[in-house]
């Protein structure tokens, strides 16, 4: 009998709360509902429809990307837990930040529809406002689970979360609610998840107004912060161009090639550094060498089954197309092309930064930010003018491998 117990013993070890299991299953589950989502209403709504959303959901990346706080990373990253006051400041500051972008958000709706397109479509801005008024109110003690490791709960929570996003976005997008079925989905997934986190999580902040006793969270902060404000520039500035120069159905096909190619590559990874990150930063303030193994570990198998994924989507591209969306988004496959080895090297990328902010050393990902920045900048008009939307891709595509080649440079020199 002891033989028989014995043998289940690693079986069982993989299923603890802090096992990767959970991430990979939260991964699975949650990326899944999402492509269902955004795929079965990217087929009954078209290409104008999303790129209408798209506008909408690009206004509220740029105003909290301007805005990130790095108290999240912070918190994970630092080396004691927060205090119960510090937790309420770090609520308090969160809380504040996103009812302020909402407003923000609300106000500068009429002049975003003007210049955008969205014309008769600016309802959509109003309701994108509300989104970041609940993300803002969630309890921080979810920073606090990540910090533990406790990844078994933060999959309930973000599956639950996904589904719910799921299955309302899809009944409204049957019903005729037309591009607002996506954005009525999101509202409700994080109307859930804001609800789990305070109803599920501890401990609890107080709720009241305190912004001071973070202050040492803020050299750590600082280089999130400003790493956020170059990712916008890097991320959502060829957005911005396609949207205001061809509009919405333009930006529809341009949107969905690149969010199937980051389906299929980038969020894997960009989900499992949700485990990486806090994973590095205990093992590194255990043991530095072994942490580094583990790191080399993970960066090789994640290039390795990468290569192998860009070559397969690059060769199926016209059919998946096809099979998925139908007919009226052929006119991506171009586009997807590209964007699958782009979202390859984002991949990468995913680990490499949560190896950074691990041992402390974000302003390493930040410098690559601006390295991929003027890349973009030397690029991007000389790649437009000869080849269109297709040449902003590829821009973006070599600004991504300049920025990696950095990290991987520092990171070895460091070592």
């Amino acid at each position: 009998m002891r033989s028989v117990r014995l043998s289940f013993l690693p079986a069982r070890a993989r299923f603890d709360h802090d096992a990767a299991f959970w991430v990979l299953l939260q991964q699975v589950v949650v990326r899944g509902l999402v492509a269902v989502k955004f795929l079965a209403i990217g087929r009954i709504l078209g290409p104008e429809a999303i790129g209408a959303v798209s506008i909408a959901l690009l206004a509220v990346a740029i105003a909290e990307s301007l805005s990130d706080t790095g108290l999240a990373q912070a918190v994970v990253q630092g080396h004691d837990a927060p205090t119960h006051g510090e937790l309420g400041a770090v609520w308090t500051t969160l809380a504040a930040r996103g009812v302020l972008i909402g407003v923000l958000l609300a106000a500068l709706a009429p002049f975003m529809s003007s210049q955008f397109h969205l014309t008769g479509s600016i309802g959509l801005l109003f309701l994108a406002a509300v989104l970041p008024i609940l993300r803002g109110i969630a309890s921080p003690a979810y920073f606090i689970v990540t910090r533990q490791r406790g990844f078994q709960k933060l999959a309930g929570v973000e599956t639950s979360t996904a589904f719910v996003d799921c299955a309302v976005g899809l009944a409204c997008a049957l019903a005729g609610a037309g591009a607002y079925s996506v954005l009525i989905g999101l509202l409700a997934g994080e109307l859930l998840k804001t609800t789990l986190t305070w109803t599920t999580m501890s401990p609890r902040p107080p709720v009241r107004l305190a912004f001071s006793g973070i202050g040492h969270y803020v050299n750590f902060s600082r280089w999130i912060w400003a790493g956020s404000v170059v990712n916008l520039l890097l991320n959502q500035f060829d957005k911005v161009i396609v949207a205001k120069l061809l509009g919405p159905l333009q930006l529809g096909a341009y949107q969905m090639s690149s969010k199937l190619a980051q389906m299929l590559l980038a969020d894997a990874a960009i989900a499992m550094s949700q485990y990486l990150f806090p994973t590095f930063s205990e093992h590194h303030r255990r043991d530095v060498e072994s942490a580094r193994r583990l790191f080399r570990r993970y960066l090789v198998l994640a290039a390795i089954g990468l290569a192998v994924l860009v070559i397969v989507l690059r060769l199926v591209a016209e059919p998946l197309f096809m099979f998925v969306l139908g007919p009226a988004w052929l006119s991506a496959v171009p586009l997807f092309r590209i964007f699958v080895i782009n979202m390859a090297i984002g991949a990468v990328i995913a680990v490499l930064v949560s190896w950074l902010r691990a041992v402390g050393l974000p302003k390493v990902a930040t410098h690559a930010s601006i390295i991929q920045a003027v890349v973009l900048c030397v690029t991007v008009p000389v790649a437009t003018h000869l080849w269109g939307v297709t040449g902003i891709a590829w821009a973006m595509t070599v600004g991504l491998g300049s920025a990696a080649g950095w990290m991987l440079f520092r990171i070895v020199r460091e070592a």
